[in-house]
């Protein structure tokens, strides 16, 4: 997972997320742009090793979706799994009150309406050996 705290960890795929992740921030009158596709990066490096399999067979993946309100500035909403656990962050300015309110309202809108959806887990790191 990624290092970035996961307010939301599903047991889901990152597909499976995204699509619900889209639904409902949509239904809430969100608007969201991906911006970033893990795999898709990926092809362009051949042998990469995935840190977390150790191998170039990978089933990692994330992506990264700006979400906008009603102000301009968005949020960066951060979609990562691995072993079909994905995991749901944000990352922004952590002073910009704005964002940290939009980030406020799409956390309430995601707990809420996907924890119903998919099964939620607690998160638990485990050190690499």
């Amino acid at each position: 997972m990624s290092t970035l705290l996961p307010f939301l960890v599903i047991e889901n795929t990152c597909t499976q997320a995204l699509t619900l992740v889209n639904e409902k921030l949509t239904e809430a009158g969100f608007r969201t742009v991906q911006t970033f596709d893990l795999q898709t990066a990926r092809l362009a490096h051949l042998g990469c090793q995935c840190p977390h399999h150790g191998t170039s067979d990978c089933n990692c993946q994330m992506v990264i979706l700006l979400v906008y309100g009603r102000q301009d500035d968005p949020a960066t909403l951060i979609i990562h799994s691995q072993d079909e656990k994905t995991g749901l962050s944000l990352s922004g300015p952590m002073g910009d009150h704005a964002t940290q309110n939009l980030g406020a309202a799409i956390r309430r809108i995601l707990v809420s309406q996907i924890s119903h959806a998919s099964a939620p887990m607690e998160l638990t790191y485990e050190p690499r050996t």
